[in-house]
């Protein structure tokens, strides 16, 4: 089986806290993206981010694309906090790969951080 793409736009992403996840499981990185402008960005608790695609209202976020051997997605997946999920993630090049998305239910109460385009962005505001 080959390897998938994953789009990050977390704390997996290159130096930050959960990036040994991917390290650990053989994950390359690709190359860093921009989502199509359907997406919203929540951080959860200012520990991690969570992004939903939504039908309108939505902006473009940065993430980051990781080739990851297929048995070390169900690895990271695990890995990740409660309410983080793999779904399909469009790029803005239109490219579909796998990424990791938030459920509805982990950003009520939450501070939405759209506005930022992204989690690295959102990190530098202090």
């Amino acid at each position: 089986m080959k390897n998938v793409r994953l789009a990050v736009n977390g704390t997996l992403m290159r130096g930050l806290e959960l990036n040994g996840n991917l390290l650990t499981v053989g994950a390359t990185f690709i190359r860093e993206a921009m989502t199509e402008a359907t997406y919203r960005l929540w951080s959860i608790g200012d520990r991690y981010p969570a992004m939903i695609r939504v039908v309108s209202g939505g902006t473009a976020i940065a993430v980051e694309v990781w080739d990851v051997p297929p048995a070390g997605l169900s690895e990271i997946l695990w890995q990740e906090p409660p309410g983080l999920c793999i779904g399909k993630v469009r790029l803005a090049d239109g490219e579909i790969v796998l990424g990791v998305l938030g459920e509805a239910i982990a950003t009520e109460g939450q501070q939405e951080i759209t506005q930022w385009g992204g989690w690295r962005e959102y990190l530098k505001k202090s």
